[in-house]
């Protein structure tokens, strides 16, 4: 009898006979099984994950075999209960496989006691499910009673196995819906573009793995509009299964109506900030050090935009605006600035890694642009736009200047076309250089002589389980006056001028002291092309990893894609000899080349570190999470690591996490200035 009420349990026996006798034991008791033979051992594991028996009997030839069975079981079923099956069931016996970790004995030939015994156990592992899962449910109901209690005007459903399950009349108020959504897929309520970051967040929250961060997406209204908002998770339980809470704290109810009513565009519903408060906020901001990377002002102006008012309007044409105003802001970190410039222009202060960063941002920014089709009334509207850049330099306190260039260089994008973007010119380039490295090689070398370099650690967060004591290796430059210089500032000058040799052996040696004295689980430590390349570096790390007593296993080596897949000879040579050490091996801004799975299979490594560029236009880009999903999953057949780069959001960490990536570096997790490394080298 296989039916609903069928209890699943498992006959562990070299024979099939056994199973036969319990089961029809079981039936004139009135207990109705649905019994599972396994003729051997090796095959328990699989049929306690797939079978899920309430029950397992085992007829083991020998303690040794009853005392395997049970480790098993253990590991992955500690709570099925186990009874032996054996010849005789004395007090001795009993004992015996008590202890061994067996529940009871029971022999086919009492089937009396046989019957007794598995109804036993069959009720109190029903009791002790039972008993477990009430708790269970009380604690969680009284968590979300308390939350509900406390956030009574919160928008809130809750989504079972991507399907809503229940919405309250608040979210039902901020959809603009009056039927319930009961029964729809979540994804249905929100924009494709925020679809994989709310994919990979459910997931993690179901995991237990989410931890409070707030998710941005855009909700779908019921009058066809689109509600930027930010969703808190949380795990809860619904009649017995669990499910994911999604709530959007309370707000005024103009707030929420603002996105679907035509209003002006210097109100700046659209989440930017108005001219007065943009450059008051570009001020503030200027006059702070940056804490890293680079910045960029940038000023965006839709393309031929005299052209779309005549077709739909000048009252339309302001929604226009603010739909091009959304597609900003969703494209920049939440820290960058944006606002309106005056006119139909926007302007935003950008701050990334580099010059590589702002350009793929660039790009980006055109291509989604151009594909946003907008329904206006009866009419279907693409608008294209232009992008003019100039970039903040170290020190600069004149903002005036910047905004020029970069208001000139969006000017000169749509009188060729538009479409595109211009970076700001740097008239007498040469010159400037030539006389920004004589200052800073001069620096740079009293700074090795008088040891004025410091390490900087990033922390490294796991995306599946606990915090894997990983961090990033950055350098520092003090100067006389005790002030950090940022590597944007000086290794430009080094490179050029033959000098990252010397500070890569600085830093190398500092990651050997540091490690022997606080032994992390891994550091991780870039290497210049020159230091690659160099046939003495091996011969000297050999010698610095002796008297540092260091332990190889703790450092993991690091050059980027570009200089791997340039100098691919020396980089698999380099790879081999410092694992053959017991160091690790990485590359870093993977993604960013013609043929990065190619090197997968070239360059013995450990990790990838997934380009930051690459993971900053993952959150609303299908066709970048396609390309980045088959890196990771190609580096994952070889039993690589994956590292997200220059994570900065929790939509973006939501994305990789559903990409399949393991752990993720930036400023989302740590900045890393908070904790300096004083190594001596």
């Amino acid at each position: 009898m296989t039916g609903q009420n069928a209890v699943p349990l498992i006959v562990l026996s070299a024979v099939r006979d056994p199973a036969e006798a319990i089961n029809s034991a079981l039936r004139r008791a009135g207990q109705p099984v649905q019994c599972t033979w396994l003729p051997t051992l090796r095959d328990l594991g699989d049929a306690l994950a797939q079978i899920n028996p309430q029950l397992l009997i085992h007829a083991a030839a020998s303690d040794a075999e009853l005392s395997a069975a049970v480790n098993i079981r253990n590991q992955l079923a500690p709570e099925v209960p186990l009874l032996l099956l054996a010849n005789d069931a004395s007090e001795t016996r009993i004992a015996a496989a008590m202890a061994l970790g067996a529940r009871d004995v029971v022999t086919v030939t009492n089937a009396e006691r046989l019957q007794a015994v598995v109804l036993r156990e069959l009720g109190t592992a029903r009791v002790e499910r039972t008993l477990g899962a009430t708790v269970k449910s009380e604690r969680t109901a009284r968590t979300q009673l308390d939350a509900v209690l406390q956030r009574s005007n919160d928008a809130i459903i809750q989504v079972q196995e991507g399907i809503v399950i229940e919405a309250n009349p608040a979210w039902l108020e901020l959809s603009g819906v009056e039927e319930g959504l009961t029964g729809q897929p979540v994804m249905d309520l929100f924009e494709e573009s925020t679809h994989a970051a709310l994919r990979g967040a459910l997931a993690a929250c179901l995991q237990g793995r989410w931890n409070g961060h707030p998710l941005r997406a855009n909700a779908l209204l019921g009058d066809g509009t689109v509600l930027p908002v930010e969703i808190s998770m949380a795990l809860g339980e619904h009649e017995g299964e669990p499910c994911v809470r999604l709530v959007v704290p309370s707000r005024p109810h103009q707030e929420l109506k603002a996105p679907a009513v035509r209003t002006p565009v210097h109100a700046a519903s659209d989440g930017m900030l108005t001219r007065v408060e943009l450059l008051a906020a570009l001020g503030e901001r200027l006059s702070r050090p940056s804490v890293g990377g680079m910045r960029c002002v940038a000023v965006i102006r839709p393309d031929k935009f005299a052209a779309i008012e005549r077709i739909v309007g000048i009252t339309a044409s302001e929604e226009i605006l603010t739909e091009q105003a959304r597609l900003i802001r969703e494209s920049l970190h939440p820290k960058e600035l944006a606002g309106h410039f005056g006119g139909v222009r926007f302007l935003a202060l950008l701050e990334r890694g580099n010059e590589h960063d702002i350009t793929a941002w660039s790009e980006q920014l055109l291509e989604r642009v151009s594909k946003h089709l907008m329904q206006i009334d009866d009419k279907e509207v693409s608008v294209t736009c232009s992008i003019g850049l100039s970039v903040v330099s170290a020190g600069h306190s004149k903002l005036d200047a910047v905004v020029l260039d970069a208001l000139e260089c969006s000017r000169k994008g749509v009188t060729r076309g538009g479409n595109q973007s211009l970076m700001s010119d740097r008239a007498d380039t040469e010159n400037r250089v030539m006389s920004y490295d004589k200052v800073w090689v001069k620096h740079i070398k009293a700074a090795l002589m008088e040891n004025r370099f410091r390490l900087v650690q990033q922390p490294i967060a796991s995306l599946q389980g606990e915090d894997p004591g990983m961090f990033d290796v950055l350098v520092r430059m003090i100067d006389h006056q005790g002030k950090e210089v940022l590597p944007s500032e000086f290794m430009a000058a080094a490179a050029r001028n033959d000098l990252m040799k010397n500070i890569d052996r600085w830093v190398v040696g500092a990651s050997l002291s540091f490690a022997a004295q606080k032994k992390p689980e891994c550091l991780f430590v870039r290497l210049s092309r020159e230091t690659a390349r160099d046939p003495g570096f091996i011969e000297w790390l050999d010698n610095h990893l002796r008297s540092s007593r260091a332990e190889p296993r703790r450092l993991c080596f690091q050059v980027n894609e570009e200089n791997a897949a340039s100098h691919l000879s020396d980089i698999k040579v380099l790879a081999a000899r410092l694992r053959e050490r017991g160091f690790r091996f990485a590359i870093e801004s993977f993604g960013s080349g013609r043929d990065s799975q190619g090197l997968l299979e070239a360059v013995p490594l450990d990790f990838v570190k997934i380009d930051g560029t690459l993971v900053q236009g993952l959150r609303g880009d299908p066709k970048l999470q396609l390309r980045a999903r088959a890196l990771i999953e190609a580096a994952t057949k070889r039993s690589i690591q994956t590292i997200g780069e220059r994570v900065e959001d929790a939509n973006t960490m939501a994305v990789l996490w559903q990409l399949g990536v393991q752990y993720i570096q930036g400023y989302f997790v740590n900045q890393p200035e908070e904790v300096v490394l004083r190594a001596e080298s």
